[in-house]
């Protein structure tokens, strides 16, 4: 994990399990007291893991790295994460959608379901990554266990990353494979009425976006929103960016060096597509569940967001996990912590896209 002689993903994997799984008081003795900021202490597993990765030298996604260089080691670092023994499900296959600029890759899980012969409930997942990184394989992990747990289909969408294809070029993609999957319900095996969208960081954005822009448009619009740490404010300083600027994963040189490759310099970044907090009405958006963690620079616009929406008349579940960081929904593999922050939102799943009369009871 970072930037020294990578020890074998099965072996690195172990070290990780093993660290986030001593004591409290074992681990404060060998990877030093979690700290306590903004009235908050970092967990015991969390601390284990930045430890580990200070003492391989990694900081951040691209300190000393180029994009090519960072999508590598991001790419490494969910291999390790992961569950070594896949959660099974009934069925992935690989899905391709029209897209504005050619066909966008996706996987739908189908993971064993009560009634395998009825319309399920699908959630489509907007990975996260600044727009730069991430893909399929990446996300692998985290949709089988929203899958199996939220007992939902997930159709992961691999959207085009910048700044290869900056903005709005992810964001189109984004809006076309969540009115495909509306489209095209019944072949996914899907219930039209219950298709939810939901996204990390930068594919929280795109699925806030994507909802906002559904709505306008009149069609078809998602059942509920899963947004955890969304990126809603590319154009304020927050608080929490400037407090937890560096040393939790994601830095603030992360997130110049991400919104600087999505954001073309001709582009307004007030455009309410970028910075989804700037829109004065969110009136009619589908119910959402926001999950922010305490030690994360995007923790404050995340929570702005939510509450910017229940002011509007959403319906809303914001939950803040104190002790977590940046990219915990990457870390359920290894660390329990994170694990009962995804299983959480899994419950959400559940109820935001069950069938309108058990949501009523």
């Amino acid at each position: 994990m970072g930037d020294l002689p990578r020890l074998p993903v099965p072996l690195e994997h172990r070290v990780l399990r093993w660290a986030c799984g001593l004591s409290p008081r074992s681990s404060r003795l060998l990877f030093g007291k979690p700290p306590t900021i903004d009235g908050q202490t970092l967990s015991h597993e969390t601390q284990a893991l930045l430890t580990l990765a200070r003492w391989s030298g990694s900081n951040g996604f691209f300190t000393g790295r180029s994009v090519a260089e960072a999508r590598t080691t991001s790419a490494y670092e969910a291999r390790v994460s992961a569950r070594q023994k896949p959660i099974r499900m009934a069925a992935v296959r690989a899905v391709e959608m029209p897209g504005p600029n050619g066909p966008i890759p996706a996987r739908l899980y189908t993971p064993p379901l009560p009634a395998p012969d009825a319309p399920a409930p699908l959630l489509v997942y907007y990975h996260g990554g600044g727009w730069v990184i991430g893909d399929l394989d990446m996300y692998d992990d985290l949709c089988r266990l929203i899958a199996a747990a939220a007992g939902c289909l997930v159709l992961s969408v691999d959207y085009r990353l910048a700044p290869e294809h900056p903005f709005p070029e992810p964001l189109e993609d984004g809006i076309a494979a969540f009115e495909w999957a509306a489209a095209n319900a019944s072949s996914l095996g899907a219930d039209p009425a219950r298709i939810g969208v939901g996204g990390d960081s930068a594919g929280g954005n795109m699925a806030a976006v994507v909802s906002r822009t559904a709505v306008e448009g009149g069609g078809p619009h998602p059942a509920m929103q899963l947004l955890f740490y969304p990126v809603t404010d590319s154009a304020e300083d927050t608080r929490s960016r400037k407090l937890f600027s560096d040393g939790f994963i994601l830095t603030k040189a992360d997130m110049d060096e991400f919104e600087g490759a999505y954001v073309p310099p001709d582009a307004d970044i007030n455009d309410q597509r970028i910075s989804i907090l700037q829109c004065p009405d969110l009136n009619g958006l589908p119910p959402a569940y926001v999950a922010t963690a305490g030690f994360d620079p995007l923790r404050d616009e995340g929570e702005a967001y939510a509450l910017r929406m229940r002011d509007c008349g959403v319906r809303v579940a914001l939950r803040r996990h104190s002790g977590l960081i940046h990219t915990f929904v990457n870390q359920t593999a290894v660390n329990r912590a994170a694990l009962g922050a995804v299983l959480e939102a899994c419950g959400a799943i559940r109820l935001g896209l069950a069938p309108a009369k058990l949501a009523a009871t």
